[in-house]
């Protein structure tokens, strides 16, 4: 009989865990997927904003996870393990999420956002005024990575990039909204902190682009009033 419930308890598992799997699917090939996501992001990071498409499942297409995008959920299951802390804005939290990213990762969730190592967001809810933890000038690493879900990503102006890993500049696009325009404003401001800062992981879609702390950011308005004054 002990047997017996020790079978039926099992299956429960699993098909616990299948039903997971199909609702917020983790990595199909765990050793051979984590290793390609890895070496994509680690791409976007050291050529800061160039697009990078990430090929896995997306997250259920429902609010608020439909926000969230293949290639952030492609981040957090690369990046997150028992070792990691992750912050989740209001916008994208919900009780689904926050179970599925302990499932597959085993991630400890914060509710302060200073003690995360991941901070996850959209452009909306992006507030210059959260303390993110911004690591120190011995220990830059212990700051917060963003990772944020924008209204688009496309090598054009109105953003202009330069520093480590770009040739000349780059130009970024991740939309109009007013949040966007907080958002890179305040990573412009990283040049004032460095090494202390933020780095940045763009989600849209697939898509994802990165800005670490040591990239220049400037915007097309700018660069055209500096030549109008020279």
């Amino acid at each position: 009989m002990v047997k017996e419930s020790g079978v039926v308890k099992e299956s429960g598992v699993v098909k616990e865990r299948e039903m997971m799997n199909e609702a917020w699917p983790g990595l199909a090939d765990p050793a051979h997927d984590s290793q390609r996501l890895f070496r994509q992001i680690l791409g976007a990071m050291s050529e800061p904003g160039t697009l990078a498409t990430l090929a896995l499942p997306a997250p259920p297409q429902e609010a608020p996870s439909d926000a969230l995008g293949a290639a952030l959920w492609g981040v957090m299951l690369t990046r997150c393990d028992l070792e990691t802390r992750v912050w989740i804005a209001t916008d994208l939290d919900s009780p689904a999420l926050r179970e599925a990213l302990t499932f597959h990762t085993g991630a400890r969730l914060v509710d302060d956002p200073a003690n995360a190592d991941f901070a996850l967001l959209t452009h909306a809810s992006f507030d210059p005024q959260t303390p993110f933890a911004l690591g120190s000038d011995t220990y830059p690493d212990r700051g917060t990575t963003l990772l944020v879900a924008v209204e688009r990503l496309a090598n054009a102006e109105p953003w202009i990039l330069s520093g480590p890993g770009i040739e000349t500049t780059r130009a970024l696009d991740i939309g109009d909204a007013v949040g966007c325009h907080l958002l890179m404003d305040r990573l412009a401001a990283n040049r004032a902190s460095f090494p202390q800062g933020l780095d940045v992981i763009f989600g849209c879609g697939a898509q994802l682009a990165a800005v670490p702390r040591s990239t220049r950011i400037t915007s097309d308005k700018t660069q055209a009033d500096f030549r109008e004054t020279n």
